[in-house]
C-alpha cells in the first residue's frame, strides 16, 4: 500500500539464446527508494520478491531513444564485439536498463550491462 513513484533504472535481466535473441524468461527489477531501504514494504503479490543485488563490476554501453528488445540485443552484440576475447564476463545473462519515464520524448538513456566475472 506504500506509493514509491518511479525509480531508475528499471532493470530487466535478459537471458540470451544461442542465436543472441532473448528467451521469453525475463526478470524486471526496480530500485527501492532510499527512504525504504532499511525497512522495505512487504509485497502483497507473491510473485514479487525483494532481493538485494550484490556489488558488481560491469561493462556497459549506453544508447538513446525508446529502447525495444531488438535495440538491447544489438547493443549487447556491439558491447560483446568491443570487449573481444580478453574480457571475462557472465554470458548466461545481462542487464537491460532504462532510466526515463515513458512520457519523456527526448534525451532518453538506456544501457546494457555485462557483469564482470
Amino acid at each position: 500500500g506504500a506509493g514509491m513513484g518511479m525509480t531508475a533504472p528499471v532493470s530487466i535481466t535478459a537471458f540470451p539464446a544461442e542465436d543472441g535473441s532473448l528467451q521469453q524468461k525475463v526478470k524486471v527489477s526496480l530500485r527501492i527508494p532510499s527512504q525504504f531501504q532499511d525497512n522495505p514494504p512487504h509485497p502483497s503479490d507473491d510473485s514479487i520478491k525483494i532481493e538485494e543485488r550484490q556489488e558488481m563490476t560491469i561493462y556497459s554501453t549506453q544508447f538513446g531513444g525508446y529502447a525495444k528488445e531488438v535495440d538491447y540485443v544489438n547493443y549487447a552484440a556491439k558491447l560483446k564485439s568491443a570487449l573481444g576475447t580478453e574480457a571475462v564476463y557472465r554470458k548466461d545473462f545481462y542487464f537491460c536498463n532504462g532510466y526515463d519515464p515513458p512520457m519523456k520524448p527526448y534525451g532518453r538513456r538506456n544501457e546494457v550491462w555485462f557483469v564482470k566475472e
